[in-house]
């Protein structure tokens, strides 16, 4: 049975779902949710598809998913992918997840929408250079500790870096250069070559160019 998952390309948070079931070898297919049409707020969407009011969502037969965290855990679960080797590496891909949740993602998917998805005299200024200083101290965190590795956790690629790149691939500025973190750019690039990489705007339906 093919796996659906709820999702709009622009994202960060189902791109991190969409690129654990696109690099785990098991069959699934995106179904295009219009955030910005307003689908998640309607009451059939939260009837039927999420409570919440969110995407990404995953629905497989009888198993219905939501938090892109808990969606890699499944992916992991079923097919044996990026869960890690052993208890500890389970806790520390845990530990990743949690941190990227709170430090990273939430602050570059709102400091991301602030700077490219409202109109230009709503964007408020103040508030985008606080998480843009809250930003720059998790990069740090991240570049500091990919120095001399090649993945977050353990030998290969887990949830953890599936979750921490999430928003990181994304074109549009939100105060993140690259060339700025040389680990983090060594780390993204190595995982780009991975066989079956898409990024975002390739890998879901749904782009800023679609509304232009």
């Amino acid at each position: 049975m093919t796996i659906k998952l709820y999702c709009f390309g622009e994202s960060g948070n189902a791109y991190k779902a969409a690129l654990a079931l696109q690099l785990s070898g098991l069959d699934w297919e995106a179904v295009k949710v219009d955030f910005f049409g307003g689908e998640t707020r309607t009451p059939e969407f939260r009837a039927s598809i999420n409570e919440m009011g969110e995407a990404p969502v995953m629905v497989d037969g009888d198993v219905k998913l939501t938090q892109s965290g808990v969606i890699q855990d499944y992916v992991s679960e079923k097919s044996g992918k990026f869960g890690g080797a052993n208890a500890f590496e389970r806790r520390e891909i845990l530990r990743w997840v949690l941190w990227d949740n709170h430090k990273l993602s939430s602050g570059a998917g709102m400091t991301r929408f602030l700077m490219n998805f409202l109109p230009e005299d709503k964007r408020p200024a103040e508030v985008i250079a606080f998480h843009q200083g809250r930003l720059k101290a998790a990069y740090t965190v991240l570049n500091d500790h990919l120095e001399g590795r090649e993945w977050i956790v353990g030998d290969g690629i887990t949830n953890a870096d599936l979750s921490c790149c999430g928003y990181l691939y994304y074109p549009e500025p939100f105060g993140f250069d690259r060339a700025d973190w040389p680990h983090i750019d060594a780390w993204l690039t190595r995982l780009s070559q991975v066989p079956g990489w898409k990024s975002p705007y390739d890998l879901m339906p749904g782009s800023p160019a679609d509304r232009t």
